[in-house]
């Protein structure tokens, strides 16, 4: 809901089932689908249109096709909604360039449903893959440089589930303005400063926030932005106490950090 919500959308309703596991044609159940379908014609009845259905995962092209032909509304999955709140928040080149790797690598399957010319897109769309692939490489080696430039300071990466007040404590910390909002994944770049405390310098990174059930086509993607991570000496991880979900959070923030191979770092959990 607050993934939807921080991509401009309004939540009307929810709804869940628990299954052992979801129903390879159509995700939800058929008596499910149907109550959604009968939701949806209740509301356009009283003139209050639904405009969107999304699910809270990753649904595949037939599940797609099969839940649009029986709701015949826009279906929106977990990892399209997160994708398009990474292209809205991209702001530098590399960002955007991140993004549209994670786009394209989303599409490549999913294809059949967009388009009749088929074999022409793939052919465009590995093309333009492959492009930015190349582009992404050129960043990161031009980022490992600027990272060795630095010179030996230590390093500190400010590491947490997304909204949880990163950037805000590194705006504290560094006294100087970071951006930073109540939404979800406000920071896309690695903003680095140099922070002097008690005559100790080193430097403070803030790094994209982690959420639960991350596409991994991002976390691919987002690879030159993790490195600060990767290379930090220490990190901060920055918990939400009064979060309910909290113990849930630091979990998918430290298989996070074991996926991109940055768990056995010194840590401060920083409540």
């Amino acid at each position: 809901a607050f993934l939807a919500e921080t991509a401009g959308a309004e939540v009307v309703k929810r709804f869940t089932q628990k299954l052992d596991q979801a129903n390879s044609v159509t995700y939800v159940g058929k008596g499910k689908l149907e109550e959604i379908k009968e939701y949806i014609r209740s509301e356009e009845e009283a003139e209050r249109e639904i405009g969107m259905v999304i699910f809270d995962d990753e649904l595949s092209a037939k599940q797609i096709r099969n839940i649009e032909a029986e709701l015949k509304i826009k279906i929106l999955d977990r990892t399209s909604l997160i994708l398009d709140i990474f292209a809205m928040r991209a702001q530098t080149a590399n960002a955007k360039t991140q993004v549209e790797l994670a786009q394209y690598k989303y599409m490549l399957p999913r294809l059949q449903r967009l388009w009749t010319h088929l074999e022409l897109d793939r052919r465009i769309i590995l093309n333009r893959m492959s492009l930015l692939k190349d582009r992404l490489a050129e960043i990161d080696k031009q980022k490992a440089t600027q990272r060795k430039n630095r010179g030996r300071l230590i390093r500190v990466a400010l590491v947490g589930y997304t909204n949880v007040g990163k950037s805000t404590l590194m705006t504290l910390l560094s006294k100087s303005e970071v951006f930073a909002e109540n939404k979800l994944f406000a920071t896309l770049d690695t903003t680095v400063r140099k922070v002097i405390i008690e005559n100790l310098p080193f430097l403070l990174s803030d790094t994209v926030g982690f959420i639960r059930k991350l596409p991994t086509d991002l976390v691919d993607s987002f690879k030159s932005t993790l490195d600060e991570v990767r290379e930090a000496d220490l990190l901060l991880h920055i918990v939400d106490i009064s979060h309910p979900d909290f113990e849930e959070q630091i979990e998918v923030v430290n298989k996070t950090l074991a996926d991109i191979g940055a768990s056995g770092k010194p840590m401060i959990l920083v409540f």
